[in-house]
């Protein structure tokens, strides 16, 4: 027995001396079976790039027939908080991911306008005669004549003038030097040059037509008399203006006032001298707004000496504001515009990154101000950003939007038509960022709604088209606004297309009140205006409360015409509807909701599905049970599919209620 104790003692200690000789002895690092089988990574799920929620186990295709992205679990080292998703190089690398690092810089602000050409108006001399009389000789012959100081300008016969010679020579003979200083004082009022009175008191002969000379060195301007003219005090009979230097009017918008002081530096560019730059000054800010079009005047100062400036010349401004050197800049294409939040993504390094809410300020060219949310070094993703932050949203600390039903069921973008598939009811379009449901800008395929003509449609036009999402996650195409059918060699920079809303209709006087937004082409902001209508537009099928897509023409210097209008919404929308049957699975006596599986649609080309239906009033809703073949007719509203006619394939089977439920299944 004692044998047998010593036995099992030994065996005991034994092992536990070997388990400490292998946990002391061997080397931490030595890699082991289980290492080497997890060091590959594999894929928790895979998600469709614009539909987070949109999840699968395996490879396949998203609703929009892109291919899904795998997803890896989080590192457990380095995680940078809730949102913070790892991806592995490999993938990094196939999406384009590209980075940049934030910084802190003087933010440059250039404010673009137009101006336009004057005289210096303090070197500008208007010439008015102060005695009336006949011009007898006209010594300049047009506007714009080039005239030194001193060289005749008019001769001109006045019997006032000569009586008040007379009066000269009178006094002369007299002798009384108060009468000849009056008299002289008399000459100099009227305006007779001194050399003439010199003349006069030297030869004692009277003339009959006086030459006035320029005051000063310069160009004629506003010539207003002919040989033989009768003029009379308060005349104008021309203007001599120097253009060594020109003043430039311009004008900018009432939210860029704060931006302009006295002093800050201006370049201009003219149409008619490509590659050339002209450097100035602001000169004066003016204290008033114009009331019609609520914009500031700003004079300009620059310098002529070659006098290739011309008064009423057409120039492009660009007035060279500076703000404060501290400011956190990004580039623009890194930040992702929300209908509630501006959100960026950060890169922390070994394929990590995160979504994070920032606000934005001043936006200026290729660079967007940051006022809060980043610090300078933070380095933050430029490309493929949209579906790191889609799967960074689903579980980052911020909310990302108020709710999925808060997104709209439809937009409209402007797209470019790159293929027409008559026979499969498809287009291929190159459409523009879609913010409202976070789509970047891309090329993809669309069905299109069958009351939509294809035939009408083909490569090359341009177009503001309707995308709306079905209940079963695909996306249709149901209107199509042609804004340039391709065959346009040239589009004119003089017009351009905004989304608008009818405020009133003045049909008699063939205008609109609308509120549109911003126009960017022209640096407009959004804002209420009044607009006279082409008269090709029948204005009798545009109501109060239309949502348009409008193109405004400039006919002038400041003149605007609405020149074609496309219907973006109405209150009047005709709805769509079919007729199908289905299988009612569960009913919703309160809210009035049926689940139904309905058969394939072939009108619309679309396949069997399950959906919720409301059913109006008009109808009894207790006609039906669940597990009923049914016949009804559906119409699509903005939000819903309602029941509007309903024919029972058992009308006369008792009504079973017994499996209504309080809500759907």
């Amino acid at each position: 027995m004692n044998n047998t104790k010593a036995i099992i003692l030994g065996c005991v200690i034994g092992g536990a001396m070997t388990a400490l000789t292998y946990t002391f002895l061997l080397p931490s690092d030595a890699p082991s079976a289980a290492a080497g089988q997890s060091a590959e990574p594999q894929p928790l799920y895979w998600v469709a790039p614009m539909d987070p929620n949109y999840r699968r186990d395996e490879p396949g295709k998203s609703p929009m027939g892109m291919d899904l992205v795998p997803v890896y679990e989080e590192s457990t080292g380095g995680n940078e908080g809730p949102g913070t998703i790892s991806i592995s190089p490999n993938v990094v690398n196939n999406l384009g991911v590209r980075t940049a690092s934030v910084q802190r810089r003087s933010l440059h602000v250039p404010i673009r306008t137009v101006g336009y050409v004057q005289y210096n108006e303090d070197t500008l001399i208007h010439i008015h005669p102060r005695v009336e009389g006949w011009v007898d000789k006209l010594h300049v012959k047009a506007s714009g004549e080039y005239v030194k100081k001193g060289e005749p300008l008019y001769s001109l016969y006045s019997p006032e003038l000569v009586n008040a010679q007379e009066e000269l020579l009178i006094a002369m003979r007299r002798g009384n030097e108060d009468l000849i200083n009056a008299a002289r004082s008399r000459l100099d009022a009227l305006q007779m040059p001194n050399e003439a009175i010199q003349s006069l008191m030297s030869s004692k002969k009277v003339r009959q037509t006086i030459t006035f000379s320029a005051p000063q060195t310069g160009f004629v301007d506003n010539l207003n008399i002919r040989e033989g003219f009768f003029i009379k005090p308060g005349n104008t009979l021309l203007s001599i203006g120097a253009l060594d230097e020109v003043w430039v009017d311009a004008e900018i918008f009432e939210r860029q006032s704060a931006q302009v002081t006295v002093g800050l530096p201006v370049t201009m560019t003219l149409d008619f001298l490509p590659g050339k730059t002209w450097e100035g000054e602001v000169d004066y800010v003016y204290p008033t707004l114009e009331q019609s079009t609520r914009t500031l005047r700003v004079r300009l100062r620059f310098k002529n000496a070659d006098y290739a400036l011309k008064p009423n010349m057409f120039a492009q401004i660009t007035i060279h504001s500076d703000f404060d050197s501290d400011n956190v800049l990004v580039p623009s294409e890194a930040v992702i515009r929300t209908g509630t939040q501006n959100r960026v993504v950060l890169a922390f390094g070994d394929g990590q990154f995160k979504s994070i809410a920032v606000d934005v300020g001043r936006v200026v060219e290729d660079y967007t101000e940051i006022t809060t949310g980043l610090i300078d070094g933070d380095q933050i993703v430029t490309s493929a950003h949209f579906l790191l932050d889609s799967e960074s949203s689903i579980s980052s600390d911020f909310k990302r939007m108020e709710a999925p039903d808060a997104l709209p069921s439809s937009v409209f973008t402007e797209a470019t038509i790159t293929d027409v598939m008559a026979s499969h009811n498809m287009i291929t379009v190159n459409h523009g960022a879609i913010s409202e449901w976070d789509w970047p800008e891309m090329e993809m395929d669309f069905a299109v709604a069958n009351h939509v003509d294809l035939k009408n449609l083909r490569e090359g036009m341009v177009a503001h088209i309707e995308i709306s999402k079905e209940n079963d996650g695909q996306y249709v195409i149901t209107t199509v606004h042609v804004i340039d059918d391709g065959e346009t060699q040239e589009v004119s920079g003089e017009s351009v297309w905004t989304e608008a809303s009818v405020n009133s209709v003045m049909a008699s006087h063939n205008m609109l009140n609308v509120d549109h937004g911003a126009i960017e082409e022209w640096e407009w902001p959004a804002m209420t205006m009044d607009f006279i209508v082409s008269e090709n537009i029948d204005l009798s099928q545009i109501e109060v409360g239309m949502t348009l897509h409008v193109q405004i023409t400039k006919t002038g210097d400041s003149d605007y015409l609405i020149t074609t209008i496309h219907v973006k919404s109405s209150n009047n929308v005709t709805a769509q509807a079919a007729t199908v049957a289905g299988t009612i699975n569960a009913i919703d006596l309160k809210t009035r909701v049926a689940n139904i599986s309905r058969d394939a649609i072939p009108k619309w080309d679309r396949p069997a599905a399950t959906l919720d239906f409301s059913i109006a009033d008009a109808i009894d809703i207790n006609q039906f049970k669940v597990g009923e073949q049914i016949t009804f007719t559906f119409e699509v509203t903005e939000d819903s599919f309602r029941i509007v006619n309903v024919e029972s394939e058992n009308q006369d089977a008792s009504m079973d209620h017994s499996n209504h439920e309080g809500a759907l299944e």
